[in-house]
């Protein structure tokens, strides 16, 4: 169980921030981790990881070489969120609609994870949220970037219900698409 009473939400002594007093007056919920979908050459070897063999791929320079491999992951498991989310990062600053592809998938994969009632949170501090956190989070950012201004306050508010101790800085972004800010680089 997730406890917004155990949680630190600032100093003692000083208000709150607004977008915490709902969530807070929501009281406990349950807490999930999801499923991490690695496909790995040898699946008893967890000492083999794709997702960080692309990283040092594309840390290296070697992006073809990156890309190719996290689309290799996806022709192998389609569920295998974090390539979505790390082949929607790679693709942000150049084909931002080939981005908003790749992070639509994972959220909509996780989605059925999750399915339409849930209400619980999903930490980050539980490392296999995170590929899902991170294709939502970019999903936002897209969709903020092209414009889409409601779609991309839902989602940042979402990730705010989802992941209280907002580790990606969802309660920046959605302050900033609130007060109409434009997205920028």
């Amino acid at each position: 169980m997730w406890d917004p009473e155990a949680e630190y939400w600032g100093e003692e002594g000083e208000p709150l921030p607004d977008w915490t007093r709902e969530i807070i007056a929501r009281g406990s919920r349950s807490a999930f981790e999801m499923e991490q979908v690695i496909p790995r050459e040898d699946p008893d070897d967890f000492d083999s990881d794709p997702i960080l063999e692309a990283n040092d791929l594309l840390a290296a320079g070697r992006r073809p070489a990156a890309k190719k491999l996290l689309l290799g992951l996806l022709s192998r498991d389609l569920r295998c969120l974090d390539a979505h989310a790390h082949l929607g990062s790679l693709e942000f600053d150049g084909t931002a609609q080939q981005a908003l592809r790749h992070f639509e998938a994972g959220v909509s994969i996780g989605a059925l994870t999750l399915g339409t009632t849930f209400d619980g949170v999903i930490p980050w501090g539980l490392i296999d949220n995170r590929p899902y956190l991170r294709c939502l989070n970019g999903l936002a950012l897209c969709l903020w970037r092209f414009g889409h201004i409601q779609r991309a306050t839902a989602l940042f508010e979402r990730m705010l219900w989802l992941n209280p101790a907002d580790n990606q800085g969802a309660r920046i972004n959605v302050g900033d698409v609130r007060a109409g800010r434009p997205w920028r680089a």
